[in-house]
């Protein structure tokens, strides 16, 4: 299963298509952890799982979290505001657990990483329009060979890896 996921897109249209038309034939679901900034009938949002973030003000159709199941995988996601997530990923990693997630995603930061925690892996796919930390603006993919083989790949706007952040996990 592969799991495209993306955050902080702050207003952009033409990019979010580009970048599902670039994907769409290796992917099986896409996610964007909130701030598109964007209404729910927006149709770039239309392949997307999404959420809401702190910024997406008058848009208030979209769920705060969800939890997406896919190909028996449990995926949280939500946009990271509500759990805290500039100070501490407790909140976060407690609410994850308890929905008995695999794969958690989450934004706000605009800063891309991904860790391990409790045999969840994490992904904050950094910011599509406005990166903190680093100068590229990213996305992820997700790609789960099985339950205990998960690599977390890091991609620049243009489709170019970066490789130093990219990640393999053995669980």
């Amino acid at each position: 299963m592969n799991v495209l996921v993306v955050s902080d897109s702050h207003g952009l249209t033409k990019e979010l298509k580009e970048l599902a038309e670039l994907h769409k034939n290796h992917i099986d679901a896409m996610i964007h952890c909130g701030d598109s900034e964007l209404p729910s009938d927006d149709p770039m949002l239309k392949p997307f799982y999404n959420v809401q973030g702190n910024m997406d003000l008058g848009h208030h159709d979209f769920p705060n979290e969800t939890l997406v199941e896919e190909q028996g995988y449990r995926l949280f996601v939500t946009h990271g505001h509500l759990y805290n997530v500039k100070m501490s990923y407790m909140n976060l990693a407690y609410k994850a657990e308890e929905q008995g997630a695999d794969l958690v995603f989450f934004g706000h930061s605009h800063i891309a990483e991904s860790f391990e925690e409790n045999g969840m892996i994490f992904v904050n796919p950094g910011s599509f329009r406005l990166p903190r930390g680093r100068k590229e603006r990213s996305y992820a993919i997700c790609e789960c060979k099985d339950r205990h083989n998960i690599r977390v790949r890091f991609f620049e706007f243009d489709g170019d890896e970066l490789t130093d952040l990219s990640t393999e996990y053995q669980l």
